[in-house]
């Protein structure tokens, strides 16, 4: 038996970042890998109309350009033999639950960011062998007991591990120690760090200040001056230092709501009507599930060419029927 203990830090902590590779895809591969495996398939809102934006796609649609947030319309003109999947989100939470207990069986410290990705916590887990071990026997569980690729970032923080798992798709294993940084992160686009957003690049650019190197090199100060208290992290994280803590609390969510991708035009209330019905009878039977009342209502429209008009209105008193809504 090999000495574990030298693999795990006298103080810190070891986290994996669990990231499930094109989960809904990679689902509907392994119920019907006759039909899907392999194949360059789509998840879409709206299948039969051609309408919609692709949720998510395969690998092999991927490698042929079709990305994520892509029309169905174009993308079906890149590939006319594309195969779209409607969503099927009762199956995706049964394979999220299934995935997350394998990992669970290694760390009560578990925290799930979303149907397809999660923290572990595993510097108490000495005993299933080293942190490579448990990332490997973790992967290697998931595809033999469910058909799902994932890949796995190892590090000493939570952010590293985000990074990390991103670093090898799919299926991919990958170590980000904070001495790693410098030549693994430091020279690609600010963008490109989890946590900072278009937005955010944008004025970071307009600074002089393109990649994450530069970003680990920027005064605090003149960072703190343009960005508030985020500019103390925005220097951390160039530097790869995060202080979050996995937290196995599933926070109460903050709203509640649903979406759907409309056939075709609406036009005129007389047809909006049974749709926002149907919308706000499922939201209120959601917030009757987790106990919880609304207090506002807020409604967003997107059209095709992704402008977004949101309305939205507080209520009276606390609420959770589909009529009040």
């Amino acid at each position: 038996m090999q000495n574990v203990d030298r693999y795990y830090p006298a103080s810190g902590r070891v986290i994996l970042h669990v990231d499930m590779n094109a989960f809904y895809c990679s689902v509907h591969e392994a119920e019907d890998p006759d039909q899907y495996k392999g194949k360059a398939t789509a998840v879409a809102g709206s299948v039969e109309q051609r309408r919609g934006i692709i949720v998510t796609c395969s690998y092999a649609a991927r490698r042929l350009g079709i990305s994520t947030g892509m029309q169905v319309q174009k993308a079906l003109r890149i590939c006319p033999s594309l195969t779209l999947i409607q969503p099927n989100f009762h199956l995706y939470r049964k394979y999220s639950n299934a995935f997350m207990q394998i990992a669970y069986s290694y760390t009560p410290l578990l925290e799930a960011v979303s149907i397809d990705e999660c923290y572990l916590d595993i510097t108490g887990s000495k005993q299933f062998g080293t942190p490579l071990e448990i990332a490997g026997e973790i992967q290697r569980r998931i595809m033999d007991e469910l058909g799902l690729p994932c890949s796995i970032g190892v590090a000493p923080n939570k952010l590293l591990a985000k990074m990390a798992s991103d670093l090898k798709k799919p299926n991919g294993i990958s170590v980000l120690r904070l001495r790693d940084v410098p030549e693994v992160l430091w020279d690609k686009p600010c963008g490109e760090m989890f946590g900072i957003g278009g937005k955010t690049a944008e004025k970071l650019r307009k600074l002089g200040i393109y990649n994450i190197g530069q970003l680990a090199a920027a005064d605090e100060g003149m960072l703190t001056d343009h960005f508030g208290v985020m500019g103390s992290w925005l220097k951390r994280a160039g530097n790869g230092v995060d202080y979050g803590v996995v937290n196995p609390e599933r926070e109460q969510s903050k709203s509640i709501g649903h979406t759907t991708t409309l056939p075709k035009d609406v036009v005129g209330l007389a047809d909006a009507r049974p749709i926002l019905l149907n919308l706000s009878d499922q939201v209120a039977r959601r917030l009757r599930k987790q106990g919880l009342v609304a207090a506002g209502v807020q409604l967003t429209i997107r059209t095709p060419d992704m402008k977004t008009i949101t309305r939205s209105r507080q209520l009276e008193a606390p609420t959770e029927t589909a009529e009040d809504i």
